[in-house]
């Protein structure tokens, strides 16, 4: 098999069971918006897998964003290793809402611990595209 067929099998880290540069990858190289607030969230988690930092800053809701977030979120991707997620609950959040929420897990790993990151998260439109707003979040280890 082929790099080029390989990279087209590869399963999205999402979880969707779709390949992966059908699923999340075009949302994540800005090829293509997210069409829902789940596909949103979807893309996100695997931008934290993957490292696509800036992806993460861009579909930030403008006012959560901080001076320090590159910082930050180049620690966050550089140590934790994530394993796995599972969506719970998406309420609203469709192609024609301006509001949604996603309530999930992410499964993760790091040094010192392995747990599941469990979060309600809230998402709107801005100018047309999804952002992440803010959540409530709980570490489960």
């Amino acid at each position: 098999m082929s790099h080029h067929q390989e990279a087209m099998q590869k399963p999205c880290p999402c979880g969707s069971n779709k390949p992966f540069i059908y699923c999340c990858d075009p949302i994540v190289q800005g090829q293509k918006p997210a069409p829902t607030a789940e596909a949103l969230m979807r893309s996100r988690y695997c931008a934290f897998a993957l490292g696509a930092i800036d992806y993460l800053i861009d579909t930030t809701a403008p006012e959560k964003q901080g001076p320090n977030d590159a910082e930050i979120l180049a620690d966050q991707v550089k140590y934790t290793n994530w394993t796995g997620l599972k969506i719970l609950e998406t309420t609203q959040g469709n192609r024609n809402d301006d509001v949604g929420t996603v309530e999930f897990e992410a499964e993760f790993e790091t040094e010192d611990q392995t747990g599941t990151l469990y979060e309600k998260s809230n998402f709107r439109k801005e100018n047309g595209f999804w952002v992440y707003v803010d959540g409530d979040v709980e570490v489960r280890t």
